[in-house]
């Protein structure tokens, strides 16, 4: 999975940390999760706590979207076969499937392209009725992926607007609260395509608590947000929006425009939906993968979010912590997170949040030099007697902010001049910085997102 695995591998540490990333995405692929969720014997479909019987419909259809949906759909056709009529999903990690068609998108800012095989989705979804069973994979990646925008706004005000609200630091919440109301098929719309039909969704969560509202801007789901949120947000971080975007959402909190659909709506009373794969999923393959290797795991959640270089002094104090005293944990440990970081842009470098994470860590391991067991300080401790710290943080679809990379693997040993490693985190460039180490992390895109993964390995001294 890790193309460059053997280059960044030389230490014990740093071996033990792909494996626990690498043990983790692959525990949260289509396949393996979809063989776990998704059972069919004889006329009965099981999906995770629900159970569908398949003699009450007439065709069985598969529509949804996003960075690992034409995985999860030739998934599902596994478990199918031929009882699957038609379909079609939007992606941009495409594999050959025998019956549902995958259409083309981009991600994270919508395309042309995304914008017309979601039309083609909708229709897909218009034809479906009452003796319909829709089985729609949901994935992240969706909000950029299934876009359509509503009138006035054009596709290009999307794409400023996307890459304004990301450039800003906005959080994936914020972001979507605003998408909901610029789309025909977001916040609940889709659910509503569907009229009758009876609705399955397969959910990969790729956000902070798998909120399903928010998860690729919450198509199959109630929307909680208004009009007014989404101005809220603009407001909050200084949007200069596009002119067709004030005047949908100032005339949708005029009335002008129809709410998105709320928990009362009758379009949600034939969809269910399950979340099958999440942040959790990877983490506990991790933890076991850990475990196996005789260091004790320790889950510090999925749902770690704000600014990555701030998340990554806190991550590293609470590692630095358990090496010098044995809290919150005795070493040899791995610590594992999860969640969302986000990136404010003041440079114009190329990195991620997983990037910027990995950088602020190296510098504070740099800074703090090796931890001498039971010695906060460790200045004088001798190479035997330190408690050793690894870092690899990836975000699991294999591609990080606006960089080819997934992510980097750093120690105390990464940054070599720490003038320079500041400047690089100041102007938004980690790419470049941890490319000259050999620190970063190579995949290519993966067969899921199911949000950033983190592991830290603290070696006994």
């Amino acid at each position: 999975m890790i193309r460059n695995r053997e280059s960044l591998a030389t230490t014990d540490a740093e071996e033990l940390a792909l494996e626990c990333v690498e043990a983790g995405i692959d525990a949260a692929t289509p396949r393996r999760v979809v063989d776990a969720a998704v059972e069919s014997s004889g006329e009965w479909l099981r999906i995770a706590d629900d159970e569908y019987d398949l003699s009450r419909y007439e065709r069985v259809l598969v529509v949804g979207g996003g960075n690992a949906a034409g995985h999860a759909a030739a998934a599902i056709e596994d478990v199918l076969g031929d009882r699957i009529d038609d379909g079609l999903v939007v992606t941009d990690n495409p594999v050959d499937t025998d019956v549902v068609r995958t259409a083309p998108g981009g991600h994270p800012v919508p395309t042309a392209e995304g914008v017309e095989s979601t039309r083609r989705l909708l229709e897909l979804a218009a034809e479906a009725g009452a003796e319909d069973l829709v089985l729609a994979p949901i994935t992240g990646g969706g909000s950029a992926l299934l876009a359509v925008p509503a009138d006035p706004v054009g596709l290009e005000d999307l794409q400023q607007l996307t890459e304004s609200l990301l450039d800003a630091g906005a959080t994936i919440h914020e972001i979507n609260a605003v998408r909901k109301h610029l789309s025909a098929i977001k916040g609940g719309r889709l659910a509503e395509r569907f009229g009758d039909a009876t609705v399955a969704g397969l959910l990969f969560s790729d956000v902070a608590g798998d909120d399903r509202s928010v998860i690729a801007s919450g198509p199959l789901v109630a929307d909680g947000t208004t009009y007014a949120d989404a101005v809220a947000v603009l407001e909050e971080y200084g949007i200069d929006a596009p002119d067709r975007v004030e005047r949908r959402l100032r005339g949708g909190v005029d009335g002008d425009y129809p709410e998105t659909p709320g928990p009362s709506d009758p379009a949600f009373e034939t969809v269910r939906t399950s979340v099958i794969a999440s942040n959790d999923t990877a983490l506990s393959a991790a933890a076991e993968t850990a475990q196996y290797r005789g260091f004790e795991p320790l889950r510090l959640g999925s749902r770690i979010r704000g600014e990555a270089r701030e998340a990554a002094k806190a991550l590293v104090g609470i590692a630095e912590s358990a090496a010098a005293t044995g809290t919150p944990i005795e070493p040899p440990a791995v610590l594992l997170s999860g969640g969302e970081t986000t990136v404010t842009i003041r440079g114009d470098g190329t990195g991620g949040p997983n990037q910027e994470f990995a950088l602020s860590a190296a510098l504070e391991l740099a800074r703090s030099g090796e931890v001498r067991s039971g010695d906060e300080g460790g200045e004088t401790a001798q190479d035997d007697e330190r408690a050793r710290v690894t870092v690899v943080s990836m975000d699991t679809d294999g591609i990080d902010g606006n960089a080819s990379a997934a992510g980097a693997l750093v120690s105390s040993r990464t940054v070599a001049d720490e003038r320079r490693a500041r400047a690089a985190l100041a102007d938004n460039d980690a790419t470049a910085y941890l490319d000259a180490r050999d620190a970063l992390v190579e995949t290519g895109a993966t067969t899921t997102n199911v949000n950033d993964l983190r592991v830290i390995v603290v070696e006994a001294p």
